[in-house]
């Protein structure tokens, strides 16, 4: 069950629409501006998923993410990745680096909640 998660954005006013449009839907919040903040708020407090943007200063998204896949706590979270690339070689290093998957830019808000409580629910055994 997906409670709390962390957006990280360095883009302010992006920051602000993924805090208000899941702070909405129920969900607790918390943001940082780059990838250095955003591996101090997981290491320090347990998150439920993590949104990550991939082009910000001092460390981009794919390498907070294999940073955190190192890490036993997150090694199971869904990690997005919010992204204007779409190609495939980006996808690619998004999935060799761990990502859970990944939402183009702009983000439309009702997609968003949608994903996040589709992520939320169990997932059946096969």
């Amino acid at each position: 069950m997906i409670k709390n998660i962390l957006a990280i954005d360095d883009s302010a006013a992006m920051r602000q629409i993924l805090s208000a449009t899941l702070t909405s839907a129920g969900y607790e919040v918390t943001v940082a501006s780059d990838g250095n903040e955003g591996l101090e708020w997981a290491l320090a407090e347990r998150f439920d998923l993590v949104l990550t943007d991939q082009h910000m200063p001092k460390k981009n998204g794919l390498d907070l993410i294999v940073e955190l896949r190192a890490n036993h706590a997150y090694r199971a979270t869904p990690i997005l990745v919010l992204t204007t690339e779409s190609g495939e070689p980006f996808k690619d290093a998004a999935r060799e680096a761990g990502a859970t998957g990944w939402v183009e830019k702009p983000v439309d808000p009702d997609l968003l909640t949608e994903l996040v409580a589709a992520l939320s629910e169990p997932q059946e055994q096969h």
